[in-house]
């Protein structure tokens, strides 16, 4: 309510109350202070990058799992789409590329906050540094020079890390025990996954392996890069390029299987799309996690006094039933420490 019709509302009291008596004239004046006290709170725009098409992230029940899950999120901490707040989402559709023109879009708009996965990132860090963004997993953000440390971000951007860098070594060492006779391992990343090819490269190097690199640049170049590797001698494949492949897992899968190439990923999802293993934290929790940082926000709380949030638990999947199409007989010791194991 505007201070104009404050007034108006406390004038319309006044002669009430001396119309009748002067305890309701007191009520009168006292409720419409009251109304006066307690504006509306304006609806907050909360911006949404994202990988897949804009029509799949789009509005309170969109198709994609993880911004699902933010919204979801959001809905456990008493937000009410279209109430509290609205979303102006922007999806890539697995092209990288796309993301300053997004961005731009979004500062354009004023948005209060943005939330984006760790592709959208280094387009954020360039185009802005005062709307507040919620990180809904990077790879490393300190490494990527995003925030200056975990426990003091120190500047616009917080939210979750993947420690997905971090991990890289244990992806090859169960890869290897999934796939102990493989020669060598080719390892498909892009530019937005440089950081997880080079940690992938000297992990390799320390436990005397061989690391094929498989630089990609578009979906089109994944099969292509499976013969490189397969002509090179790689029996299995480590993959990245989670900017470029996340909403094309299905096609990628299948390509593992034509090529009959036993994969480790990153994300349970390609695992559910027919990948063979997958190690990392679970992605859909997430983007849950990241509605904690956005109410904070929201509330008041500088992003550069948020700590970065780590993952505490990471799962390792396994489709049994891709193993064996791969005629894959898995170790015992390594079935039993899956978190979950795919049948379908």
């Amino acid at each position: 309510m505007t201070e104009t019709r404050c007034t108006a509302a406390s004038r319309r009291a006044a002669r009430i109350g001396r119309r009748r008596f002067l305890g309701g004239a007191v009520f009168g004046l006292l409720a419409a202070r009251r109304v006066c006290a307690q504006p509306t709170p304006p609806v907050a725009r909360i911006g949404v990058l994202g990988l897949h098409p804009t029509a799949n992230i789009t509005g309170p029940e969109p198709r994609s799992a993880s911004t699902r899950a933010l919204i979801g999120g959001l809905r456990e901490l008493g937000y009410v789409y279209g109430q509290h707040y609205v979303t102006e989402a922007r999806g890539a559709d697995a092209r990288p590329e796309r993301f300053p023109a997004l961005v731009a879009e979004l500062i354009g708009l004023r948005v209060d906050i943005i939330v984006a996965p760790g592709p959208a990132l280094p387009a954020l860090k360039q185009a802005t540094s005062s709307i507040p963004v919620v990180m809904s997993a990077s790879p490393d953000p300190v490494a990527q020079g995003l925030v200056n440390s975990l426990g003091r971000p120190g500047g616009n951007f917080t939210g979750l890390s993947l420690q997905s860098v971090e991990t890289t070594g244990k992806r090859l060492e169960l890869l290897r025990e999934a796939a102990p006779s493989a020669p060598a391992v080719g390892v498909l990343w892009n530019q937005a996954s440089l950081l997880n090819w080079r940690a992938a490269e000297t992990a390799s190097r320390e436990r005397r392996w061989k690391a094929l690199s498989l630089e990609i640049r578009e979906v089109g170049e994944v099969e292509s890069a499976l013969k490189v590797a397969a002509g090179a001698g790689a029996g299995a494949i480590l993959v990245f390029a989670a900017g470029l492949l996340f909403p094309h897992e299905r096609r990628v899968t299948e390509l593992m299987a034509r090529n009959r190439l036993p994969a480790m990923y990153e994300l349970r999802t390609y695992v559910e799309a027919g990948g063979l293993m997958s190690y990392g934290a679970d992605i859909t929790d997430v983007w849950r996690r990241a509605a904690v940082y956005v109410d904070k926000i929201l509330k008041g709380t500088n992003p550069r006094d948020l700590a970065i949030e780590q993952p505490t638990e990471f799962e390792l999947v396994i489709n049994i039933k891709t193993a064996r199409a791969l005629g894959l007989t898995l170790a015992q010791s390594l079935l039993v420490r899956a978190d979950e194991i795919i049948d379908r």
